[in-house]
């Protein structure tokens, strides 16, 4: 069997020119980031210790979670997804709508492991430029995770004693 760039899969659903895009826009804003910052002379920090490495991991983890599963947030994912079910707690499951760049950015937006890379890149670039307010934002996005943590557990308990 062959395939070609319009036929990726099976279905010829894949958005490789779109994927294309999205990809060319995250690596042209890293790049322009790192062009401003020079230009600026911003100096970078020598290293980076583990404790701020696990605070932006959370982050990361959280915003990724925030923007591709929270009903709030729907309205951002709408234009480029619909929405296909009910997931754990209060999240929402979207599923890619459209064609070429909009169904290359509905499977982004419905992809928490994928929105993870952009917001990682988001906050390597605040770190780099104020590392203060990076913490202190990330410290934000830690305790809204633990307080997530905490109602899982709490419903755990609840169950646990009812059964």
């Amino acid at each position: 069997m062959t395939t070609d760039a319009t036929h990726y899969d099976e279905q010829g659903e894949v958005p490789l020119g779109g994927y294309a895009v999205l990809a060319s826009v995250f690596v042209a804003s890293a790049g322009t980031f790192a062009l401003v910052a020079r230009r600026r002379g911003v100096r970078l920090p020598q290293e980076v210790p583990p404790w701020d490495v696990a605070l932006m991991g959370v982050t990361t983890y959280k915003a990724s979670r925030l923007l591709t599963r929270d009903k709030i947030t729907s309205f951002l994912r709408a234009p480029f997804t619909r929405r296909a079910g009910q997931g754990e707690a209060a999240e929402v499951m979207d599923e890619p709508r459209g064609s070429g760049v909009r169904r290359a950015v509905g499977d982004l937006l419905c992809c928490p492991f994928c929105v993870s890379a952009w917001a990682a890149g988001a906050l390597v670039g605040t770190y780099a430029t104020s590392p203060r307010l990076t913490r202190l934002v990330c410290g934000g996005f830690g305790a809204l995770t633990v307080a997530d943590w905490m109602q899982y557990a709490w419903t755990w308990t609840q169950q646990t004693t009812e059964s």
